[in-house]
């Protein structure tokens, strides 16, 4: 799929947004290995840490589905491009290290947007 139509599904995605306190309506679509699109908008909550940004909505939807690895994101938003949050960029890590994220004109690898990631090797049970 071509990156026109990865930020065509986002935006698409972005319709169905609920952001009525924000008013920022924003879609995301990842696509994995197996040409399998996934799609998530965001969805305020007044209590505003229990809301979910696209870009997370996508990819916890493509665990649901039991996704292939995830080679691409795009994130479209109703006020123009837009980075991930802090929040979506750590699940995109654990969840797609190897994709590309597309906001712009150009892909960013996942792992250049957070360049000092909280893993698994930071949990000290994983330190024993």
């Amino acid at each position: 799929m071509i990156i026109e139509q990865l930020f065509e599904r986002a935006k698409e995605a972005s319709k169905a947004a609920y952001c009525p306190y924000s008013g920022l309506a924003v879609g995301a679509a990842a696509i994995d290995s197996d040409n399998t699109l996934h799609v998530g908008c965001n969805v305020e909550n007044a209590s505003l840490g229990l809301s979910m940004c696209a870009e997370r909505a996508a990819l916890f939807g493509a665990i649901a589905y039991k996704c292939s690895k995830i080679e691409a994101i795009a994130v479209y938003s109703s006020a123009g491009p837009i980075t991930p949050c802090g929040a979506c960029r750590q699940v995109m890590l654990e969840l797609a290290p190897e994709a590309v994220v597309y906001w712009g004109d150009k892909p960013v690898p996942v792992r250049d947007l957070l360049p000092h990631p909280f893993e698994a090797g930071s949990l000290p049970s994983s330190r024993q």
